[in-house]
Parts: structure tokens; C-alpha cells; sequence
């Protein structure tokens, strides 16, 4: 064995019975409010069992081998990791990509808790079989996916990761304003914000822009009724989004979302690949409500006001996913 990993941090998030409890104070007032809007609580409750018992088993198996402890993903921003850690996540997707921005480079083993009810893309393995991935990576023998994050750095030192994609722009549904800085060419905007994707965000957010400018595009071809029903009836070959990109890649690609043209904003820099030697910059023009957020996870920002300057490039971290 590695003699380096010594301890496992189990991540987890709340399930909806722990959130709905918190809100309604007591799980019969919860099921109450459930059932009243038309749902069924047993439903969240049996979602709540299968993720517990998948708990127990996965640290039954794990402790043969290793010390463990539980952390809420509430903790992550202000949890220091250490080299002599391993991190398994176990819960949906999204948690596994909001750890790898605060796991500075260790070991991620993803554990899909109900694989009946979770796709698990990002999570390869169950609790019963999490102990073999274990065991490689603190023999040092392990298969691992790098995955390249995105980084956005402010003029004041602030800096945030991004596993998937950030969200630049107005926190609320008003225009987003700033200046636009890329290839040497700068410009003012008012927009929707700002969508930038890693390899592995590229089938997410970034994919439904492409899907919506696609969309919109494929109706204009038609000039008449008569053709827009046949659209409907034999609607056209779903196209494959030539955004996608290698999760590994090194470079990102950035979206203006709903670009406005007036007298003082512009429309010519719309999209774009941000490589390592070409970075994205933006000035805010925004007094109150600009963010940066990312892998939507709202609560976890900057702030992006007037006078604050970030630029976005590759993070020099990666997330290293075992396989």
C-alpha cells in the first residue's frame, strides 16, 4: 500500500427528505406540503433510504482498509484537503464536478448510490465495489480521466474553478453589461451574460445554446406554412453539437447569450476558443447584481460589480477522476 493516503473523505449532499425537513421543520409537515402539491413523499423517502444504506455499505467496506469521515458538500469551500487524503463522492453527477474545483489535484472516486435513479456519467463505480478503487489508488496502481477546469481570476486576487462552465453576467433577468476583451479586439456588451464551457461541460449548458440557435435557424429556412408543418411531421436529423470537446482539451469555449446591438453596446464578439496563451476579459459595467458562478451552483460565487476586472483561461489544476 501507499503509505501517503491515510485517510478517505466521503462527500455527500443532502438528500430532498434532510432539505424538505430543514424548510418544513418536522417530516410530517414536509410529507403534508409534499402531498398537498400532488406528489409523493414515499417517494423521496425511499430515495432517501436507498442513499443511506448505500452509505453504510460503502464505509463498512472502505474501513477494512482505511480511516474515513463524512463532509456535507455545504463544507467544500472551506475544507482544506491534503495530500495524504483520498476523496470518494457519493451522490449525483453534479457533486462530483463541484468537489473536483476544491480537491486540488487528489484522487476522485465517484460512487453512484442508485444507479436506478442516477446516470452517474461521472460516477463509475457502486458502494458494494468502491473498496477495489480504493485499494488501487493507495497502491498507486490506478486508471484516472484528467479533466480540464476553467479558471477565473479577478483584479483583486479572487479566483474560482469551474469543473463544467461558469456564468458571467446580472444574477437576476436584467441585462448583463461589461466590456468584452479577445483577440486584441475589445467592444461594450448587453447581454443575457456569459456561458464558458470546459471539455466537460461542452454536452451540458453549452450544448442547449447550439440547440436553441440551431432550432431557430433551421425554422427560418422555411417560408411558409404549408413547409412548417412538414417540419413538424418529419423534423430534421438531430445534429451532433460541434462544440463538444475532449475532456482533456486544453481550451475552453465561451458563449454570449442574446447579444443586444444598440448605440452602445456591440454584437461582433459573440463565441470563441480560450486557449492557454488567449484568455477572456471582462470589465464589469454593472453597479449591483454581476456574478460569476459556476457548475450552477448559484451560492458559490464572485462578485462581478462595477470596476472589478476578471480574466478566464485554463486553471493550472485538473481533476483527476479514477476509472
Amino acid at each position: 500500500m501507499n503509505s501517503k493516503i491515510e485517510y478517505a473523505i466521503i462527500v455527500k449532499n443532502k438528500t430532498r427528505v434532510e432539505t424538505l425537513v430543514e424548510r418544513f421543520n418536522t417530516k410530517a409537515q414536509a410529507s403534508f406540503y409534499v402531498e398537498k402539491s400532488g406528489g409523493k413523499f414515499e417517494d423521496y423517502e425511499e430515495e432517501h433510504e436507498h442513499f443511506y444504506d448505500a452509505i453504510s455499505v460503502l464505509q463498512k467496506e472502505i474501513t477494512r482498509n482505511i480511516k474515513n469521515k463524512i463532509i456535507d458538500r455545504s463544507f467544500l469551500p472551506n475544507y482544506i484537503f491534503s495530500e495524504n487524503q483520498l476523496i470518494i463522492v457519493i451522490g449525483q453527477d453534479g457533486l462530483v464536478a463541484n468537489t473536483a474545483k476544491y480537491a486540488h489535484g487528489i484522487p476522485i472516486i465517484g460512487v453512484n448510490p442508485d444507479p436506478d435513479r442516477y446516470d452517474g456519467v461521472l460516477l463509475p463505480f457502486q458502494a458494494h465495489n468502491a473498496l477495489h478503487a480504493v485499494e488501487r489508488v493507495m497502491s498507486g496502481k490506478y486508471e484516472q480521466k484528467q479533466v480540464t477546469m476553467a479558471e477565473a481570476r479577478l483584479n483583486d486576487g479572487q479566483r474560482l474553478l469551474a469543473f463544467n462552465d461558469f456564468y458571467i453576467g446580472a444574477a437576476s433577468h436584467i441585462s448583463s453589461r461589461y466590456t468584452i476583451s479577445y483577440n486584441n479586439e475589445s467592444e461594450e456588451h448587453s447581454s443575457s451574460g456569459i456561458i464558458i464551457s470546459t471539455g466537460a461541460g461542452s454536452t451540458g449548458w453549452l450544448s442547449s445554446v447550439y440547440n436553441m440557435a440551431s432550432g431557430i435557424m433551421d425554422k427560418q429556412k422555411f417560408s411558409n406554412t404549408k413547409s412548417m408543418v412538414k417540419t413538424v411531421i418529419n423534423p430534421p436529423q438531430e445534429q451532433k453539437n460541434p462544440f463538444q470537446l475532449p475532456w482533456d482539451t486544453e481550451k475552453l469555449m465561451f458563449v454570449v447569450r442574446e447579444p443586444f446591438a444598440s448605440k452602445k453596446s456591440q454584437t461582433n464578439i459573440t463565441n470563441g476558443f480560450i486557449h492557454a496563451n488567449s484568455p477572456l476579459q471582462l470589465e464589469s459595467r454593472m453597479p449591483n447584481y454581476g456574478v460569476i458562478f459556476s457548475d450552477g451552483i448559484e451560492t458559490d460565487h464572485l462578485r462581478f460589480n462595477s470596476g472589478t476586472v476578471a480574466q478566464i483561461g485554463i486553471a493550472k489544476e485538473k481533476a483527476h477522476l479514477v476509472i
